[in-house]
């Protein structure tokens, strides 16, 4: 069967086949083993003291658990150049530690019975790895202000907390709360998650901060950011009452921040409207500005755009669209909902957190714009799919899939509701998504479940076609003899995605599958076009 294009929404590239290698260190990383299984992560204390002259971090993090089943070897994670110096337990016993790269193997003394709390308290120090380009590579940043003042932050998703501190370094166990004590020198302040409850003045001149977060949190999610901070707030009156709303900028940012950051709680506005409550109410809300562009912080949403809206100034939907709001602001605190209260248990399910956000941006824009102005803005997004590789990666060697988790994910989720067809369902569904899965780590079949739920749609094979595969499915078609024939071509096994067309103007909804249907035509047709709001391609049969 010759097959002629009529046009393509898309254009479509080579797929090679994608590869990749893991090593031991991976598995290590990813997988819950069986050092990690046997205890459940309650509590942090980060006591540390960060030293900008010689770019260092020297302090303690007590670890405390509870015990699930009997076992005397825990795993704590930290990575080079950083050292473990010792690790005691409750009852003041120095105890053992292997080594084995990044993973470190603590012997218990005391016998460990199911049901018993307990903790440790691991020491380190040392000059942690410098992140080269945040936030896309993890470490610490040590940079200086305009003013010559240090200005410091760190950035370790994808690498791991375990770039800067020691910890149970796999996002399937969130402790429920954490106090980081934080220890700076004078005339500089550090922000982190949660609320301040405490400030240290000391003879040496240096200030400690305590920050409390009293709800779970994901590792990478945990940040320090220090420098000679000015601040101003706000009170929104949200779902859920009032939310502190804070904001810790660049003395000299000062003026532009105040006017920039209004885009804050127009965020929250919009995004709880949409997913629901904000997921931190007893932790509130705060931007924090740092050198690199910025980072979804639970708490402590990092800012460095530039006070520009865009991208730094660009849209890279090409509509003009993405210039109406400042990107870093709406794309990263959309990350509160999907990624630090919904949070993926394996690296591989990413998507969960970058298309849901992804397609945060259409929902603040459909917001205060209008739906069309939102569905341009996704479609124009477009452009940036590359079609590389799955967007799910392996599992259990802390591996990330394609960078397509972005523009292609957030298609696939307004193909999804442009089929649904039902505003009021698909809001239904994403705010459901929230209050069920609510501070929570979770799989990407959980997900899935519960989209197919309740939209009433067995979603497996369209959930298989947008992030286990690389290829675009085309609506194929022709006519013959009075009728209409129709199927799914490029698709994986199952996909019988609904399909809304035009048939010269006329609105007919279809339901291809794999396999040709067909429907009755009492009069051919000249020109058929598909809902542009459903990511596929279309293909005219020409000789049959």
């Amino acid at each position: 069967m010759k097959k002629n294009l009529l046009f393509l929404i898309f254009s479509f590239i080579s797929i090679c086949a994608f590869s990749q290698s893991y090593t031991h260190q991976d598995s290590l990383r990813g997988t819950i083993t069986l050092e990690r299984a046997w205890w459940d992560l309650k509590y942090y204390h980060l006591d540390i003291k960060v030293t900008p002259a010689d770019s260092s971090i020297n302090g303690s993090v007590t670890v405390a658990y509870k015990v699930l089943k009997p076992y005397q070897v825990m795993q704590i994670d930290l990575q080079a150049p950083l050292k473990i110096k010792k690790v005691v337990d409750e009852a003041g016993n120095e105890l053992p530690v292997k080594h084995n790269g990044n993973a470190h193997f603590i012997t218990l003394k005391e016998t460990q019975k199911k049901g018993d709390f307990k903790s440790v308290v691991v020491y380190y120090g040392g000059r942690p790895q410098i992140a080269i380009r945040p936030p896309w590579d993890g470490g610490i940043s040590w940079d200086k202000d305009e003013e010559g003042n240090d200005f410091i932050h760190t950035n370790c998703q994808g690498i791991g907390a375990s770039i800067w501190w020691p910890n149970k370094d796999h996002m399937y166990d969130e402790p429920d709360s954490l106090l980081m004590s934080v220890n700076v020198p004078k005339d500089l302040m550090d922000v982190s998650n949660g609320r301040l409850i405490k400030t240290d003045k000391l003879k040496d001149g240096t200030t400690t901060y305590h920050w409390f977060v009293s709800n779970p949190l994901n590792n990478y999610a945990v940040s320090i950011n220090i420098a000679n901070y000015k601040h101003f707030s706000e009170v929104y009156k949200g779902e859920k009452g009032d939310l502190d709303m804070d904001y810790y900028v660049l003395p000299y940012n000062f003026k532009k921040a105040k006017k920039q950051f209004k885009d804050a709680p127009r965020m929250m506005e919009a995004f709880e409207y949409w997913y629901g409550p904000y997921p931190f109410y007893e932790d509130g809300y705060k931007l924090v500005e740092v050198p690199s562009t910025g980072m979804e912080h639970q708490s402590a949403v990092t800012y460095g755009n530039r006070y520009a809206n865009g991208y730094r100034g660009k849209d890279a939907s090409g509509t003009g669209y993405g210039l109406k709001f400042d990107f870093i602001i709406i794309h990263e605190s959309g990350h509160e909902w999907f990624a630090n209260s919904i949070t993926y248990k394996d690296m591989a399910d990413m998507w969960i957190h970058e298309s849901f956000t992804n397609y945060s941006e259409s929902l603040f824009i459909e917001y205060f714009y209008g739906k069309e102005a939102a569905q341009a803005y996704v479609r124009g997004n477009r452009r940036g799919i590359s079609n590389d590789k799955p967007i799910i990666a392996d599992y259990g060697v802390n591996a990330k899939g394609s960078g397509d988790m972005y523009p292609k994910g957030g298609n696939m989720l307004n193909t999804l509701r442009t089929v649904i067809n039902d505003d009021k369902v698909w809001r239904s569904i994403l705010r459901g998504l929230n209050e069920t899965f609510y501070h929570q780590t979770v799989e990407t079949s959980q997900i899935e479940n519960y989209i197919s739920e309740k939209s009433g749609m067995e979603l497996k094979p369209f959930f298989d076609q947008y992030l286990r595969d690389t290829k675009i499915p085309t609506l194929e078609y022709y006519q013959k003899d009075g009728q209409f024939f129709f199927r799914w071509g490029n698709a994986v096994t199952g996909f019988d995605l609904p399909a809304r067309v035009l048939l010269d103007g006329k609105e007919v909804w279809i339901k291809p599958t794999k396999e040709w249907g067909n429907i009755d035509m009492s009069t051919p047709f000249e020109h058929l076009e598909m809902d542009p709001n459903i990511y596929a391609g279309i293909l005219k049969i020409t000789d049959y």
